[in-house]
C-alpha cells in the first residue's frame, strides 16, 4: 500500500470535516525521530483563520486520534502535527505490491544520444543511468514506455568526416561521382583511425573558412542522397555505432529502438516545404526558420532554424521532425534525456511543435554535469574529455583491488558509479570521486549491495517457520515496518518528478533502517509468532530493497 497517500486521506478528511482550507493539509514523512508522518499546515491555518496555531493544530489531533489506524498524535513547537500509525495497520498490510497509475500512458524515452564518430564519453553517463532508470520507473508504475537513442548521425560532423577523408584519400571510389559499381563491404579506415580524424576535421574546419565551407558542401550533398557519401556514412555508422553499444549495453541500458537523424531525412525535406507552404516558416537572410519567440518573454528566445542558407538541414529541423515521425506511436508524452544546458534548444522546439499543432506533450528532463575534484567539468589530465570505456573500466579496476572475482568487481564497480550519478539530484552537477563511490559505507552503491546481500544471506539461515498471525511488538519492527511501506510513495514521487534520486534515497533509508532493526532484534530462537513476524520483514525488506535497486539498474550480487 501507499502508506503516505493513506494518511494523507485519513487527515485530509478531518480537514474537510472541520471546514478547513486543503491546501494545509499536505502529509510529509516525519523529519523527528519516533513519529512517522507530520502535518505542518496548522501554523498557516492559523494565521488564516486568526487563531492560535497550537489551538488549530490541538483540534486537528483530537479528530486525528479518534481514527483507529493512527496510534498517536503529539502537538510539537508551533503547531506541527506529529504522527503515529498503528501497527494494526502495518501488520495488515506487511506484503510487497506495486501500485500502478489508473490511467497508463503512452511515453517515449529519448536518451544516451551519441554521435557517430565520437566515442561515448563521461557526459553520456548521465543521459544513460538517468534514462535508463526512468524507463524502468515509469514501466513499473505502469505506463506503456518506448525508448529510442537518437543516434546523431546526420550534422555537419559528417560532412567534415567526408571531406576530410576525400582530401587525405581522394581516389577513394566513394569520391567519384561516375562510379557505378558496388562500394566495398569493409570500412575504408579504422574506428581508432575514424575517432582520431573527427577532432583533426572538426578543428580545420574551425580555422579555415574554406575548409568548413567544403565541409558544408558535402553535408548538404549527402542530405541530398549522393551516394557514394551515402555508402561512406554508413560504414562510419556501423563502426561507431558497434563501438558505442558494446558500452551502453555494459551499463545496462535497453533501447526499442536505434533510430537517427538520418531517419528522419527525407521527412525534414518535406516537413521544410509544407511549412513554408503554410506560412509557419519563413525566410530569413537565405535560411529557413520558425519564429517561437512571445510576447511576453522575459529573455530572448531565437527562432528554431530548420534549413540553412546552403540547404543544411539542422538539429532543429531534425529533432521536429522526428516529433512528427514519432506520432505514429498515438504519444501521450516523449521525454528527453538530455543535458541542462540544452534547454533553450528543447524550448525552442517544443514551441516549434506546438505551433505546428502536435498534441503530444514534451518534457525535457534536463541534468547538470559531472564534475572533477575541482567542480568544473570532468577532463583528463590534458584537458580532453573522459571517454565513458575508460571510466567504467577504471571503476571495475579500481574495485578489482579490494574483490577477487571479475565478475563481482564488475558489477560492484559499475553499482559504484550508478549510484554516485542517480542519488544526486538529477538537476545538479556533481564531483565524481571514484574512491568514495566505491567505498563499502555511506550512501554508496557497493553498501547497498552490502545490505542485499546480507539480508538474503539471513534469509538462507532461517528456519521454516508455520504461518501465524503477525505482531509488532518493538518500535523497530514498526519503523521497518513503516519503511518498507514508503516504497510505493518513493515510486510515486519519482515518476511524478522523474528524479531517480527518490529511489536512490528511500533504499539508503531502507537499509539503514534495516540494519537498526536487525541489531537490535534477535530472530533465531524466538517464539514462533515472533519469529514468524521478523521473518516476514526480512522478506519484504529484501523484496523492496531489491526492486528499489532494479530501479537504478544495480545489481544484488549472489556473495560479497
Amino acid at each position: 500500500m501507499n502508506l503516505l497517500n493513506y494518511i494523507q486521506t485519513i487527515v485530509t478528511a478531518v480537514f474537510e470535516d472541520l471546514q478547513y482550507d486543503l491546501k494545509f493539509a499536505r502529509v510529509t514523512k516525519s523529519q523527528r525521530e519516533g513519529f512517522d508522518f507530520q502535518c505542518n499546515g496548522a501554523m498557516g491555518l492559523g494565521k488564516t483563520l486568526g487563531k492560535p496555531s497550537l489551538d488549530v493544530a490541538e483540534h486537528i489531533s483530537g479528530r486525528l486520534r479518534l481514527n483507529q489506524d493512527v496510534s498517536s498524535v503529539v502537538v510539537s513547537g508551533n503547531g506541527f502535527i506529529n504522527i503515529i500509525v498503528a501497527d494494526s495497520l502495518l501488520e495488515s498490510n506487511l506484503h510487497f505490491e506495486v501500485e500502478t497509475v489508473a490511467e497508463p500512458k503512452r511515453i517515449l524515452v529519448d536518451f544516451g544520444g551519441p554521435n557517430v564518430a565520437k566515442p561515448l564519453h563521461v557526459g553520456h553517463l548521465r543521459s544513460l543511468v538517468i534514462g535508463e532508470s526512468l524507463q524502468r520507473i515509469l514501466k513499473e508504475r505502469g505506463h506503456f514506455v518506448i525508448t529510442d537513442i537518437h543516434l546523431g548521425d546526420w550534422g555537419l560532423q559528417m560532412g567534415q568526416l567526408i571531406s576530410q577523408l576525400q582530401l587525405d584519400q581522394p581516389e577513394l571510389v566513394y569520391f567519384n561521382p561516375t562510379y557505378v559499381g558496388a562500394y566495398p563491404e569493409d570500412a575504408p579506415i579504422t574506428l581508432a583511425q575514424l575517432e582520431l580524424m573527427y577532432p583533426a576535421a572538426a578543428l580545420a574546419c574551425k580555422e579555415d573558412p574554406a575548409r568548413m565551407d567544403l565541409a558544408r558542401q558535402a553535408t548538404a550533398e549527402l542530405q541530398q542522397g549522393r551516394k557514394g557519401y551515402v555508402a561512406l556514412w554508413k560504414k562510419f555508422k556501423e563502426l561507431s555505432l558497434d563501438d558505442q553499444m558494446l558500452d551502453i549495453k555494459r551499463l545496462g541500458a535497453h533501447f526499442d529502438h536505434l533510430l537517427g537523424e538520418s531517419d528522419v531525412n527525407q521527412l525534414v525535406i518535406y516537413l521544410a516545404e509544407q511549412l513554408t507552404d503554410e506560412h509557419v516558416a519563413e525566410l530569413n537572410d537565405g535560411a529557413l526558420i520558425i519564429p517561437v519567440a512571445k510576447p511576453d518573454d522575459r529573455k530572448e528566445v531565437p527562432p528554431l532554424i530548420l534549413q540553412k542558407s546552403d540547404g543544411a538541414a539542422t538539429y532543429g529541423a531534425t529533432d521536429l521532425a522526428t516529433i512528427v515521425q514519432r506520432q505514429v506511436y498515438n504519444l501521450d508524452e516523449i521525454i528527453y534525456v538530455v543535458d541542462e544546458r540544452q534547454a533553450q534548444h528543447f524550448e525552442q522546439v517544443f514551441r516549434a511543435a506546438a505551433i505546428c499543432e502536435i498534441p503530444t506533450k514534451l518534457t525535457h528532463v534536463g541534468f547538470g554535469t559531472v564534475n572533477g575534484p575541482d567542480g568544473k567539468p570532468f577532463k583528463t589530465r590534458d584537458g580532453s574529455t573522459v571517454k565513458l570505456k575508460q571510466l567504467l573500466e577504471d571503476a571495475v579496476a579500481q574495485a578489482s583491488i579490494k574483490i577477487n572475482d571479475p565478475i563481482l568487481a564488475e558489477q560492484v564497480g559499475l553499482a559504484a558509479i550508478k549510484f554516485g550519478d542517480l542519488h544526486t539530484n538529477r538537476l545538479s552537477g556533481y564531483n565524481f570521486d571514484l574512491d568514495k563511490f566505491l567505498e563499502f559505507e555511506g550512501k554508496t552503491g557497493p553498501y547497498l549491495q552490502y545490505a542485499g546481500v546480507r539480508i538474503k544471506a539471513i534469509l538462507a539461515k532461517l528456519p521454516t517457520v508455520e504461518a501465524t498471525h503477525i505482531s509488532l511488538t518493538t518500535g523497530y519492527e514498526h519503523d521497518l515496518a513503516v519503511s518498507c511501506l514508503g516504497f510505493a510513495a518513493a515510486l510515486e514521487a519519482a515518476s511524478e518528478e522523474l528524479m531517480p534520486n527518490r529511489i536512490a534515497e528511500y533504499a539508503f533509508g531502507l537499509a539503514q533502517q534495516f540494519s537498526r532493526f536487525y541489531t537490535n532484534c534477535q530472530v533465531l530462537g524466538e517464539a514462533p509468532d515472533i519469529l514468524y513476524t521478523r521473518k516476514c520483514l526480512i522478506e519484504l525488506t529484501f523484496s523492496v530493497l531489491e526492486k528499489s535497486l532494479y530501479l537504478l539498474g544495480i545489481e544484488i550480487p549472489n556473495q560479497m
